[in-house]
C-alpha cells in the first residue's frame, strides 16, 4: 500500500510560506498587450464596486490621459496628494510613498507600474515602491503592458521596432498574488484609438503609423495571453501542491528538472542572451543560473566593456538568476564544468559572429556553441538570436575614465593589466632585450651560440612573469632580431649566411611565445589562486576573532576591521541599543545616511551604492541577518566602488554581514542567559527569604499576639511569666530583623567595593569575653570553655563586627551542637586563627566536601529542621571576614564528633607600646570558663 502521508518538510514549508502570506499585503496586477485596452479603466471599476462594499480604498496615483470614461470613475473614491520634487528647474509631480505608508488603506491604486521615478525619490522605479507597500501589510492594485517586462524588451523591441525604456523585472509579475488579464481585440482597439479614446487625436495618428499597427497589435496580443497563461499554471501547480501537502502517494502536477546557465560575453547582444534566458526559465519553470568567464585575453578588455559585463550580471540578478565570475584559460571548457556542477541541462548563448574580410575564410574559428559542445556533448545549447532593437543598459555612474577596476577575483591580487599600464611592459620588453644583448656580447667568444638563446628566453619568462603575454611576446621577435643582428654571421646585419639559422630563428621565435604564454597564463592563475585565497583568508581571521570577543563592542571593532581590509574604503558597523536603535556615530563621516541606514534595518535589505534602492548614495548599506533577526547595519564606502557590482565581491560583502551579525546574536544571548542566571537566583533567594520569614516571623508574632490576648486574664506570677515570654519572643523577631538588616549592609558593601571598618588595635580575649557575655541568652546553661595562650598579641580589626561573628558561631554551636563549646585562638605567622567547635553530632553527611555552601544565604545544614532561624548567621560571618580579607571554614574534625568552624584573619606586627609614666594597672583576670562566673548582661 503506497505511503500517502504527507512529507513532515513539506508541510513546515507550507506553514511558514502561509504565515509569510498573511503578514504581506496581496498584490494585484491589471495585465494588458499595450496601452487602451483598459487596464486603468477596469482597475477603478473594481475600487469602486469594493468601496460600495464598505472597504478603504485609496487612490495612489492613477493616470487618467485625458479619458473622461476613466477620469468619471474617480468620483467618489479618495485620493493621496502627490509630492511634489524638483527637476532640471521643473516641478514634477510624483507619488508619495510615506504618506501611504502612514495611511495605511485597505487597498490602494498605483497606476503605472513600469513608471521610472523622479531623482531624489527613494527608489528609482515605481515597482520599487509597490514591493515595499506590499512587505508592510498593504493590498495594492496596479497596471502593467507586457512590452515593460524586462525579459521581453528585446522581443517587444524586434517586432515593434520601438525601445522600451521603462522595464519591470518579471519576478514581480511572477510574485504577484492575482494577475488580471485585461484584454481586447485588435479591430477593437483600433477603433479605440480612432474615436480618441487611447490618446489625443496628434498622437493616436503618429501611434496608428508606428507602434498599433494591426501586426503589432496581434503578436503583442499573443505574448500577453502566453505570458498570463503561464502565471495560471504556476498558480494552478502551487494549488495541487498545498492539496497534496507534499505527500509521497500525490506527485505535482508537471516535474520539472535540471536548470539554464546563461552565458554572458563582452559583447552587446549579452544582455538579450540573459533576457532570453529568463525567459525560458519563466516557461520552463526551473532555476537559472549566469556567468561571466574570464580568461587571460579578455582580462584586458577596456573599461567601458567591463562595466556593460558587470550591468549585464546585475540585470539577471534582477531578474531571479544567481551569478558568477569564472576564471580559466579558456571559455568553454570553464562554462562546461561550471554546468555540470550547478546540473544545468542547458546552456544559452548568443549567435556566434562571423568575422569580417577575408579572416573567415583562411582562419576559422569555432563558435561558442560548437566549443561548448565539443566540450560536453551530453549538453543542449539553445543559442540567442539577435536582438534587433533593445534599451542599452546603462553605464556605472561611479565609473571613472582613469580607473578600470578589475571584473574578475584576480583583479584584487594584480592581475588586472590597465590600459594605461602596457607601454611599460612593452618599455621594459625592449629594455630587457638590450639587457640581455649586451650581458651575452661579452661571452660571445666563451659560450655557444645555442647558451646564448637560452639566456634570451630566460629574459622572455622574466618579461611574462611581471608584465604578461603582450610584452613576451614583443620581447621574443625583438630576442631573435638581436640574437641574429649581434651574433649570427654576418654580424651587425639581418642577413644569414646559413638558410639553418631561419630554423633556429623560427624555434626561438615558437619557444619564446611559448613559454611567455605558458608563462603569463601561470601568473594569470596565481592571482586567481591569491584572490580566492585573501577572500578565504579574511573569512577565516574574521571567523576566529569573533569566536573570542565576549562584548558587542569587540565584535564592532573586530568586524569594521575585517570590512575595511578586505575592501579599503570606510566601513561602520552599527549594533542596535537597548531600544532596538541603531547605535549611530557621534560625528557620521562624509557621505553617510543615518535615514538610509534605519530603511536598512527596518527592511531588512541592501540599499545605496550598487543596489536598486537609493543607487546614487556613495555608502552600501547592508543588514545585519541573523538566524532570529536583524542584529544592525553594515555601512561600506569602498575604495573601488565597481567591486561591489562583482558578484564574488557582492557575496562576500554579505558573508562578512552575517558573520558579524551571527557573533552580535551570539553575544545578546549570552548576555540573556546571565540576565536569566541572576533573575532565577534572585527569585531562588526571594523564595528562601519568604519562606523563612513566613516561619520565624509568624511564630513570634503568633505567641506575642497569644500573650498579649492573655495580659487581661492573668495576676501575679503568671503575669510575670507571660511578660518574660513577651520580652524573649520580642528579641528573637529583632535578633531576625537585625540579622537582615545587617546581611544587607553587609552585601550592599561588598558589592560597592567598600564597607566601613573601624579598625584599632584589639586583645584578643577581651573580645572573646564580650561575645561569650552577648551569647549567653542564646547559650543558657551550656558550658563554654576557652583556649588563648597568654602571650597573643594585640590584632587590628573591627571589634564590634569579630565580636558579631564570634556571637553568630556560638549561638550556631547552642542550636545545633552539644556541649561543651570550645573558643581557641592561635597566633600564626602573619594571621590569626580563632576555632569555635562543639560536640554535637557534626555537620550533615551529605555536606561534607560542600561545607562552604553552609556560608550561602538562607542556607541551613537542616532545611527541615524544627530549630528557629533563617540561614543568615554564618552568610554574615562570612562576609565580616571577608571585609577584614581573611577567610572562614567549616569542619576539619572527624564525622560525628562535633562541628569546628576557623576564622583566620590577617595580622601583622602591633606597634611598639610607650613607657607609661605610672606604674601599670594590674592585669585584669581572665575571663571565666562557665556561665555561672559570668556577669550578667548588661
Amino acid at each position: 500500500m503506497p505511503d500517502t502521508r504527507p512529507d513532515p518538510d513539506a508541510l513546515i514549508a507550507q506553514m511558514r510560506a502561509e504565515e509569510q502570506r498573511v503578514q504581506r499585503g496581496k498584490l494585484r496586477i491589471y495585465f494588458g498587450a499595450n496601452a487602451g485596452v483598459g487596464k486603468t479603466w477596469s482597475m477603478l471599476s473594481a475600487a469602486q464596486r469594493e468601496r460600495q462594499a464598505g472597504r478603504d480604498v485609496l487612490v495612489g496615483v492613477v493616470e487618467t490621459h485625458g479619458r473622461t470614461e476613466t477620469a468619471a470613475l474617480l468620483e467618489g473614491l479618495p485620493v493621496l496628494p502627490r509630492r511634489s520634487l524638483e527637476h532640471r528647474g521643473r516641478a514634477r509631480p510624483e507619488f508619495d510613498l510615506d504618506a501611504a505608508l502612514q495611511r495605511r488603506p485597505a487597498v490602494l491604486l498605483v497606476d503605472e507600474l513600469a513608471h521610472t521615478n523622479a531623482p531624489g525619490s527613494r527608489h528609482a522605479k515605481r515597482w520599487q515602491d509597490v514591493q515595499e507597500l506590499v512587505a508592510s501589510g498593504i493590498e495594492v492594485w496596479t497596471a502593467l503592458n507586457v512590452q515593460h517586462l524586462e525579459s521581453l524588451n528585446g522581443t517587444v523591441g524586434a517586432i515593434t521596432g520601438v525601445r522600451v525604456h521603462e522595464t519591470v523585472p518579471d519576478t514581480v509579475l511572477d510574485e504577484a498574488d492575482e494577475v488580471v488579464l485585461v484584454d481586447a481585440t485588435p479591430d477593437e482597439l483600433a477603433a479605440r484609438l480612432a474615436a480618441g479614446k487611447v490618446y489625443v487625436p496628434q498622437q493616436a495618428e503618429r501611434a496608428a503609423q508606428n507602434f498599433f499597427r494591426k501586426g503589432n497589435l496581434i503578436a503583442l496580443r499573443e505574448i500577453a495571453l502566453r505570458r498570463t497563461a503561464e502565471h495560471v499554471e504556476d498558480d494552478v501547480r502551487g494549488w495541487r501542491v498545498e492539496q497534496s501537502g507534499g505527500g509521497h502517494g500525490v506527485p505535482p502536477a508537471w516535474n520539472t528538472s535540471g536548470a539554464l546557465l546563461a552565458c554572458v560575453g563582452p559583447h552587446e547582444d549579452a544582455a538579450h542572451t540573459v533576457r532570453t534566458a529568463a525567459r525560458l526559465a519563466g516557461q520552463l519553470n526551473v532555476r537559472w543560473h549566469a556567468a561571466y568567464v574570464e580568461t587571460p585575453r579578455l582580462q584586458r578588455l577596456p573599461a567601458p566593456q567591463r562595466d556593460r559585463v558587470l550591468a549585464v550580471l546585475q540585470l539577471a540578478e534582477s531578474l531571479g538568476a544567481e551569478t558568477a565570475v569564472l576564471t580559466g584559460s579558456a571559455v568553454a571548457p570553464a562554462l562546461a564544468e561550471h554546468a555540470r556542477q550547478l546540473n544545468c541541462a542547458t546552456l544559452v548563448v548568443g549567435r556566434a559572429r562571423m568575422r569580417a574580410g577575408c579572416g573567415r575564410w583562411w582562419w576559422p574559428v569555432p563558435g561558442m556553441a560548437q566549443a561548448i559542445g565539443t566540450a560536453a556533448p551530453a549538453l543542449d545549447i539553445v543559442e540567442a538570436g539577435e536582438p534587433g532593437s533593445s534599451r542599452r543598459l546603462a553605464a556605472s555612474p561611479w565609473r571613472q575614465a582613469a580607473e578600470a577596476v578589475p571584473a574578475a577575483p584576480a583583479a584584487a591580487n594584480g592581475g588586472d593589466e590597465r590600459h594605461a599600464a602596457r607601454w611599460p611592459g612593452y618599455s621594459a620588453a625592449a629594455a630587457s632585450s638590450v639587457a640581455v644583448t649586451l650581458m651575452a656580447l661579452p661571452l660571445s667568444g666563451v659560450l655557444e651560440l645555442t647558451n646564448i638563446v637560452m639566456l634570451y628566453l630566460l629574459g622572455v619568462v622574466g618579461v611574462a612573469m611581471r608584465f604578461g603575454r603582450g610584452p613576451a611576446a614583443l620581447a621574443a621577435l625583438l630576442n631573435v632580431a638581436a640574437f641574429d643582428f649581434v651574433f649570427v654571421s654576418p654580424r651587425l646585419s639581418f642577413a644569414v649566411s646559413d638558410v639553418q639559422y631561419l630554423v633556429t630563428f623560427s624555434v626561438m621565435l615558437g619557444v619564446g611565445l611559448l613559454v611567455g604564454q605558458l608563462t603569463a597564463g601561470l601568473r594569470f592563475s596565481a592571482g586567481v589562486s591569491a584572490g580566492r585565497e585573501q577572500r578565504t583568508r579574511s573569512l577565516f581571521e574574521l571567523t576566529r576573532e569573533l569566536s573570542a570577543a565576549l562584548e558587542a563592542a569587540q565584535i564592532v571593532d573586530i568586524g569594521t576591521a575585517a570590512v575595511q581590509q578586505h575592501f579599503g574604503g570606510q566601513a561602520l558597523v552599527l549594533p542596535l541599543d537597548e531600544s532596538d536603535r541603531l547605535m549611530l556615530p557621534a560625528q557620521p563621516p562624509a557621505g553617510f545616511d543615518a535615514s538610509v541606514a534605519d530603511w536598512t534595518l527596518r527592511h531588512g535589505q541592501s540599499a545605496g551604492l550598487g543596489t536598486a534602492t537609493l543607487a546614487a548614495q556613495s555608502w552600501r548599506y547592508v543588514p545585519l541577518t541573523a538566524p532570529m533577526r536583524v542584529r544592525g547595519v553594515l555601512a561600506l564606502a569602498p575604495a573601488r566602488p565597481r567591486w561591489l557590482l562583482i558578484p564574488e565581491q557582492a557575496r562576500q560583502l554579505d558573508t562578512l554581514a552575517r558573520q558579524i551579525a551571527i557573533a552580535l546574536e551570539r553575544v545578546h544571548y549570552v548576555d540573556v542567559a546571565q540576565r536569566a542566571v541572576v533573575d532565577m537566583e534572585s527569585e531562588r533567594l526571594r523564595n528562601a527569604l519568604l519562606g523563612a520569614i513566613s516561619h520565624d516571623v509568624r511564630t513570634p508574632l503568633t505567641a506575642l499576639i497569644a500573650l498579649a490576648e492573655s495580659l487581661p486574664a492573668q495576676s501575679g506570677e503568671a503575669l510575670q511569666a507571660a511578660s518574660r515570654s513577651i520580652v524573649q519572643q520580642a528579641h528573637q523577631l529583632h535578633a531576625l530583623v537585625s540579622n537582615l538588616l545587617d546581611m544587607a549592609r553587609l552585601e550592599s558593601g561588598l558589592s560597592g567595593g567598600h564597607v566601613s571598618l573601624r579598625r584599632d588595635w584589639q586583645s584578643v580575649e577581651e573580645v572573646v569575653g564580650s561575645a561569650i557575655r552577648a551569647a549567653r541568652p542564646a547559650l543558657g546553661a551550656l558550658e563554654v570553655r576557652t583556649s588563648l595562650p597568654p602571650d597573643l598579641p594585640l590584632v587590628e580589626f573591627d571589634a564590634v563586627l569579630i565580636e558579631r561573628v564570634l556571637v553568630n558561631l556560638l549561638e550556631n554551636a547552642a542550636k545545633y551542637g552539644a556541649p561543651p563549646i570550645d573558643i581557641a585562638a592561635e597566633a600564626l605567622p602573619g594571621a590569626l586563627q580563632i576555632r569555635v567547635r562543639d560536640h554535637g553530632p557534626g555537620l550533615p553527611a551529605a555536606l561534607r566536601g560542600q561545607e562552604q555552601t553552609l556560608f550561602d544565604k538562607f542556607t541551613r545544614g537542616q532545611a527541615e529542621s524544627a530549630t528557629p532561624g533563617v540561614g543568615l548567621g554564618l552568610a554574615i560571618c562570612k562576609a565580616v571576614v571577608l571585609a577584614h580579607g581573611g577567610d572562614i571554614a567549616a569542619g576539619g574534625v572527624p564525622l560525628g564528633q562535633g562541628a569546628e568552624f576557623t576564622v583566620t584573619l590577617p595580622r601583622r606586627e602591633p606597634p611598639p607600646v610607650p613607657e607609661a609614666a605610672d606604674p601599670p594597672e594590674p592585669p585584669l583576670p581572665d575571663p571565666p570558663h562557665h556561665p555561672s562566673d559570668l556577669p550578667p548582661p548588661p
